[in-house]
């Protein structure tokens, strides 16, 4: 997003307002860019040369910097693949929960936000092992004050009505119990006995996907999905993109990685020393700069990270 485009600034005026309810879904830090677009479709280029194509989502808006005419980039505008009636929008989780509908996306895709970066080398084989994403079967225990949980509850509610939950780990146990999670399984061990799902342990990074588990979830909650694609900012009882993640993992179509030995989140607010030293040494294959509009001296820790 180009916040700074006069078009853009006159239309989201038109339909911000002042909702207290989407005071975090209005921030700057949710739509202000400080030039590192570029610097993903590198870390790609370099470090992930096997890519097919890349589906780069915009509501309209290209950088002037991009090629568009490469035969790897597809830009895809929201009206592309979104139903017009819920355009514009401005909250993530109805642009993700649309993505299976883009035209020419692969069964097997990875889905990227525009602070995930690819640092280091990245094989197929990462995302994705026969025919399956790689992923962590992992609950985590959350807060129930945190907004996020909040939504994510409403996931639960669809996940805990399609799959039981004993029965899935019964069936996929080597999954769910697979050594190399270590401590990060925790959770697991803790909670065998209670009988429900709770929320997964979700790295906030590159995420592979099957496109048919989209086309499952639509066909058991399309009424819920689409009477929350009105919500043009983030609300309370929006569904996010861990429903598919999760509905995924329970249907078993996955294969066990620790995704956390090579993936790491830094938020800027707290961490730009941190992340700064993991860009110089590639200590991540994959990591998330995590903007925040509470940055100190903002202009200088993206200029330290640039």
């Amino acid at each position: 997003v180009n916040m700074d485009d006069p078009e853009w600034q006159a239309e989201f005026a038109k339909y911000s307002g002042k909702k207290e309810n989407t005071k975090n879904g209005v921030s700057k830090a949710r739509f202000r860019d400080y030039g590192f677009l570029k610097y993903w479709f590198r870390g790609v280029e370099k470090f992930a040369p096997w890519v097919r194509k890349i589906h780069f989502v915009t509501s309209g808006q290209k950088p002037e910097w991009l090629d568009e005419n490469n035969p790897k980039i597809n830009l895809v505008n929201h009206k592309d693949y979104i139903p017009e009636e819920f355009l514009p929008t401005y909250n993530s989780v109805v642009i993700e929960r649309y993505i299976h509908k883009i035209p020419g996306l692969a069964d097997h895709f990875v889905y990227f936000n525009d602070d995930f970066y690819i640092i280091n080398r990245i094989d197929k084989e990462r995302f994705f092992k026969n025919g399956l994403p790689c992923d962590i079967a992992a609950f985590l225990y959350n807060p129930s004050w945190s907004q996020w949980y909040k939504r994510i509850k409403n996931n639960l509610r669809i996940i805990n009505k399609h799959f039981d939950k004993k029965e899935v780990i019964a069936r996929d146990y080597d999954k769910w119990f697979n050594k190399s999670y270590g401590s990060k399984a925790r959770w697991n061990y803790i909670l065998k006995p209670y009988s429900k799902f709770i929320t997964l342990r979700t790295p906030h990074n590159a995420q592979p996907y099957l496109k048919s588990t989209f086309e499952e979830v639509w066909s058991v909650a399309g009424k819920e999905l689409t009477e929350t694609s009105v919500n043009k900012f983030r609300a309370l009882n929006d569904y996010t993109p861990e429903l598919f993640r999760t509905w995924q993992i329970c249907k078993g179509n996955f294969e066990p990685y620790n995704t956390y030995k090579d993936t790491k989140m830094f938020p800027l607010m707290i961490k730009p020393k941190q992340a700064i030293k993991a860009i110089y040494n590639q200590s991540y294959k994959l990591i998330c700069l995590n903007d925040n509009v509470h940055i100190r001296n903002y202009e200088q820790v993206m200029e330290n990270i640039n």
